[in-house]
Order: C-alpha cells, then structure tokens, then sequence
C-alpha cells in the first residue's frame, strides 16, 4: 500500500444552510476543509494510506479538525500543534446565474505563521511514495512558500514522487507573486495539476480559441498549454480538468491528461452542482490513486473525472466516495438509480 504525504492548510468552513445567503438565517453550518486535506481524505476513503500534515493549535477548533481528520482513516501523527488558531472561509454556494462567494479569515493561522523547524522533512517522508501540495499552501506567506521548498528538495532527495495543484487564488496573492514563487517550485514537480485557467493567472501560458466565462474550452488550445508546461518545467504528467460553466448550478465536466507522448482526453459530464467546492480536490486524488495504482493513463484519466463529478453531488468539501462508486460511474453507470 502506498504511503502519502499531503501538506496544507485544514479551515474551518462556515456557511449557510442549502443555497441562503450570508445571514439569510441565523445558521452557519460548520464544517472542515482545505484544497490538500480534501485530498487526503479522497484517498482515505480508497483505501490508502496517506497522511496530513499541517499545524494546528492546541485548542477545542483545531482538537476537532485533527478528530474529523482521524474519522476518515487519515493519519494525523505528523501534525505539528501550536500557534494561535484555525483559518476560516465562509461560503455562500451559488445558484442559477448567482456566483458562489468564498471570504477567507485565515490570517494569522497556525499554518501561516509556521516556521522551517516544526517540520522535520527528513523524519516525515520516511516510508513514503508520494508528497502532494497545492498552489495555496505557498500563497500563505514567504515562510510557508519557503517551508514548501524545503519539503520538495527533501522529497526529490528521497526519490519521492511530488504533485502539486497549481490553484491559483487571487484572493491571496497576485499573479506576478504567484509566477514567481511557483516557479521556483515546479523544477521539483512530476504531475502537475491545474484547472482550465491556472496556467494562464500563474505562468501567462494561455489557451487559445477558448472563452472560460462562455463556456468555450478548446481542446487543441489545452495541449499547447499542456505542451508549454512540460517543455518549461520537465512534467511528467500534466492534468487541466475542463469546466464548462454554463450556470453555477450546471456544468459540463471533463479533463485532459498530458504524458508526454500523448493528449488524452475524458468523457464529458453534465453535472448538476450540489456543491463544487473540493471539485479540483478530488480530480487531483482521483489522479493520485490512478497512478499509484498503475491504471495506466486512459483509465488513470476517467477515475479521476468520475470521481470529481460524483463529489459535485456532494455537500462539504470532502469526497465521501469509495473506488466501487468511482469505478461503477466510469463504467457508464450515471442513471442515479437506487441501489437496493
């Protein structure tokens, strides 16, 4: 079994009830989330064995993120504890041709003011195949982005595979500071995960014949984006799942996977939204377990887009679903009737 190590940020999320506005109600859900956590916990549930590493404060909030971590079989043990408090996002979900809307309160977390010595590289990537972070994790502050570094030198060191999901947030650092922080940290990426616009707001690498807001996604135009990041940066793997929004409720779904040799491309979904947040996520633990797994690209490809449709359909930023109902969706199944 596979031993991974996924490094980032757990928040608290508060939102309100189905799709109400901020303080439509007096009711703010809460629950836990964050772009590396949801991966982790995705391969929990298929049967991995991966761990979380973050740090967190020794208080009842951050108490419960490590508990609901735990709940789903994902190993907590490196966990640094200090620092001060839990991030929080709030979320408002979208509906029809109403956006979502995501206000973070994350300043100050734990994980944001950590420094080099909570984390000892050497004795966390023992044992392990795998190390996966994601483009928000280095947007957290200089220390953080230098943090990141420090653990993929290691990580290179140790002959471990890395991934890293560019998710460019433009709430938390501009495009200009984003390219170059991430370019430092690409040289020591094998699979390189972004979602239809990444390339573009992080290394100017744009598609071309392609409207995002339109809905217009030109699969040509992503192998020249695909193309242009391994060429850059010596991918093994280049991965750009494909959303064509055609309302916050509706999208079609899909992703290409680059290999070097060959462009391949996924069956489409029409996906009605439950909840989108974690999407990327799950694409990218879908992909994780494919190639772990040895699917081999076409099927690697198909596992990780089914299992991210499947998590539109659900509430939270966790993908509660196991490899049966991945795979049974990759086989055609898509009818949504009972299973008795």
């Amino acid at each position: 079994m596979a031993k991974i190590i996924t490094f980032g940020e757990i928040m608290l999320r508060l939102a309100p009830q189905g799709y109400l506005r901020f303080f439509q109600n007096d009711v703010l859900e809460a629950t836990f989330g964050g772009g590396e956590a949801n991966v982790a916990v995705s391969l929990a549930n298929f049967g991995l064995d991966v761990a979380f590493v973050t740090k967190l404060p020794k208080n009842d909030i951050g108490q419960a993120a490590v508990n609901q971590l735990r709940y789903f079989g994902v190993d907590t043990a490196k966990i640094t504890r200090g620092g001060e408090r839990v991030g929080i996002y709030y979320l408002e979900k979208g509906a029809s041709q109403r956006a979502s809307k995501v206000i973070y309160d994350r300043a100050y977390s734990a994980i944001s003011m950590a420094k080099s010595e909570d984390f000892n590289w050497d004795e966390i990537f023992s044992g392990v195949e795998w190390f996966h972070f994601t483009g928000i994790t280095p947007a957290l502050g200089q220390n953080v982005a230098d943090i990141c570094l420090e653990a993929c030198k290691k990580a290179k060191e140790k002959g471990i595979t890395i991934s890293c999901d560019l998710n460019f947030r433009k709430n938390l650092w501009s495009s200009e500071q984003a390219g170059k922080t991430m370019g430092t940290l690409m040289p020591y990426v094998d699979v390189c995960i972004a979602n239809e616009e990444d390339a573009e707001k992080v290394f100017g690498i744009k598609a071309s014949d392609t409207d995002i807001s339109g809905g217009k996604l030109s699969h040509e135009g992503y192998k020249t984006v695909a193309k242009e990041l391994k060429d850059r940066f010596g991918f093994k793997y280049v991965a750009i799942t494909l959303r064509g929004s055609i309302s916050a409720s509706d999208n079609n779904w899909a992703a290409m996977l680059y290999d070097g040799s060959e462009y391949h491309f996924s069956k489409n979904y029409a996906v009605h939204i439950v909840d989108r947040v974690g999407g990327g996520d799950s694409f990218g633990a879908g992909l994780i377990y494919g190639l772990v797994s040895n699917m081999g690209a076409c099927d690697t490809l198909e596992f990780a887009v089914a299992a991210s449709c499947l998590k539109h359909s659900i509430e939270g930023d966790f993908n509660r679903v196991s490899v049966s109902e991945v795979k049974s969706l990759m086989d055609g199944d898509g009818s949504g009737r009972v299973q008795r």
